[in-house]
């Protein structure tokens, strides 16, 4: 009986370390989803992998796999390496429905009517001379299949590179647009597939947003036209679960880097406000050195940044 429980609870979290669905919190204030921060969760490479392989294997992005395993070679991480796939994401802060994307996580959050449930997958983002906008709008169009024409900008720079490329790419396995396309209400912009599936997790498109074929497949029949869509860049998170404060901090997007100093100082404001939305009857201490090195890694691990302290009158003066 031992033996099968505890292959059972290692196929769980094996499985449920790879799903791209996860629980949303009973409690709409908590913000945590996955397994617990404090557990993480390992595999190992197998002979022929790169780490780009791996990363697809547990659906998520290039940067992100990178960010948590610096020591690990990216093409030949060897037999039996071991790798950290992240189990446990911070919600971006935004209203729970339709989808979000949030840029410097290279990730895109899928909210189902049922609000029970989140469903995330990583995406790649446009270049620093190509940006994503930012903003709120909604699907207007689904297309299976997709042909792709390329605008005059593109055309002229691919053939500054010797590439001429045609007026219309049919649709296809070859076709830079994938099998399934999700046009934005802001004019030229998409949500896609992708011939490059490696390229999922890193700035490198002309401002689409790409996915891997096999989650754009999984999305495209959930999407109808009309839904909003939130596309947002909040390279720190802060969550709450279990009394506890979580930040999850990603790299700063390239050309909008904060000094040190002024991202603290509006991380202890979004810590400020995840701890009055809760009036929480208990003091709170922040953890200074738990709170530095997550500002400073930026790995996007979420991690807890306070401790509960002996009940008082005012629970506000002790965090700040």
């Amino acid at each position: 009986m031992k033996v099968f429980v505890i292959i059972f609870v290692f196929f769980i979290a094996q499985n449920y370390a790879w799903s791209s669905v996860f629980n949303l919190p009973e409690d709409p204030n908590e913000s945590l989803i996955g397994l617990s921060p404090e557990t993480p969760y390992y595999t190992k490479a197998n002979a022929d992998d790169t780490l780009l392989d791996v990363a697809r294997r547990f659906n998520i992005g290039q940067n992100e796999i990178l960010l948590v395993n610096p020591e690990v070679d990216r093409w030949l991480p060897g037999a039996g390496a071991s790798i950290l796939i992240p189990g446990s994401r911070v919600l971006p802060d935004v209203p729970r429905e339709g989808l979000t994307l949030n840029l410097p996580e290279y990730r895109l959050y899928y909210f189902p009517a049922d609000n029970k449930t989140v469903i995330t997958h990583p995406v790649s983002i446009g270049r620093q001379d190509w940006n994503t906008p930012l903003g709120q709008t909604k699907i207007v169009q689904k297309k299976a299949d997709p042909t792709w024409t390329p605008p005059e900008s593109i055309k002229k720079e691919h053939a500054e590179k010797g590439e001429i490329l045609p007026d219309v790419v049919p649709a296809g396995p070859d076709n830079p647009l994938g099998l399934f396309a999700l046009r934005l209400g802001i004019p030229g912009y998409l949500i896609h597939g992708t011939n490059k599936p490696f390229g999922v997790g890193m700035r490198v498109s002309h401002g689409c947003v790409r996915m891997y074929p096999e989650d754009i497949e999984k999305l495209f029949p959930e999407v109808k036209v009309g839904m909003p869509v939130n596309i947002v860049n909040q390279p720190v998170k802060v969550g709450w679960l279990n009394k506890k404060i979580y930040i999850e901090v990603h790299p700063q997007l390239e050309g909008e880097e904060l000094p040190y100093e002024e991202l603290y100082e509006k991380t202890m404001e979004l810590i400020k406000k995840t701890f009055f939305k809760h009036n929480y009857q208990q003091e709170l201490v922040v953890e200074a050195q738990a709170l530095r090195n997550a500002l400073e890694q930026k790995n996007g691990l979420p991690v807890a940044i306070t401790r509960t302290i002996t009940v008082k009158t005012d629970p506000v003066d002790e965090l700040f």
